[in-house]
């Protein structure tokens, strides 16, 4: 395990035990039982590491949502929508009641823009599905529609993060499913309009620039060991810099990084920079 995410984990531990306020650098560098000094050659600060941690869980959600949304077919994809949703909070339940709870009472500004950055992001994808399923049927309510399955999202994840009792991920799904579509069928009196939106819009990171993607890749090419999600990472960026494989070779080599936890935003980047 290399040294930054074995103290990723190990201080994910303590924050979810203490919080993120209580919990000190000494803290960390015990638990993980390595020096200071070893601690800052991996993270700047204690808040570069919960950006870090922040990033790890967000790019999860947001990398899955995308590939969701973008290779179900129409009949799944409500379902496998909501159903990847409440089940990466019930995997990762502990450090999502940490967000959630430290949302609530941050006056950190990177903190908070972050978390605005991954909101825009899935919102562009909700709408994109509601597109896909709904088109010219929801119009000009679309924009209500996706700020309800927004509200579905957040409420019916503190189920799994505030309360300890089992949750039946297929019966909730299903019944989301349900929900979100009487509502994208009979609703017919919108309050955001696309005039309305416009005013919601902030501007986006150039995080899926080629030259970003480029420097992401050469780091995780540097940090795994030899596999195929490596030898992959590897012509993905060759194709990158001079393009010569067709799109059937580049989908399956996209398809060979997409489950691989450190792999899975740029797995992200590089599906929007090649469209697919």
């Amino acid at each position: 395990m290399i040294k930054k995410q074995l103290i990723m984990e190990k201080a994910l531990e303590l924050f979810a035990k203490q919080g993120f306020e209580a919990t000190s650098v000494q803290q960390i560098t015990e638990q993980c039982g390595i020096s200071k000094g070893a601690f800052y050659l991996s993270f700047k600060s204690k808040d570069e590491l919960i950006i870090a941690l922040i990033d790890y869980f967000m790019m999860q959600i947001t990398s899955d949502i995308d590939y969701i949304v973008r290779n179900t077919e129409n009949d799944q994809l409500l379902y496998e929508f909501y159903y990847s949703i409440y089940h990466a909070f019930q995997m990762h339940s502990d450090f999502a009641k940490l967000l959630i709870k430290e949302q609530s009472q941050t006056f950190n500004k990177e903190l908070i823009l972050k978390m605005q950055y991954y909101d825009k992001l899935i919102e562009k994808n909700i709408l994109l599905l509601i597109e896909r399923l709904y088109g010219e049927v929801v119009k000009e309510t679309k924009y209500d529609l996706m700020y309800s399955i927004k509200g579905f999202m957040n409420m019916y994840s503190q189920l799994f993060v505030f309360y300890n009792v089992p949750l039946d991920l297929k019966l909730l799904s299903e019944s989301l499913v349900e929900k979100t579509t009487i509502l994208a069928q009979h609703t017919t009196i919108p309050f955001v309009t696309n005039e309305l939106s416009q005013m919601f819009k902030q501007p986006m990171s150039e995080e899926g620039t080629k030259e970003q993607i480029l420097e992401n890749i050469s780091q995780k090419i540097d940090e795994i060991e030899e596999s195929i999600e490596k030898e992959s990472l590897i012509l993905l960026k060759e194709q990158l810099i001079e393009p010569t494989l067709p799109p059937a070779i580049v989908k399956g080599l996209l398809e060979n990084i997409r489950n691989h936890s450190h792999c899975k935003w740029i797995s992200y980047l590089l599906r929007q920079y090649f469209e697919y």
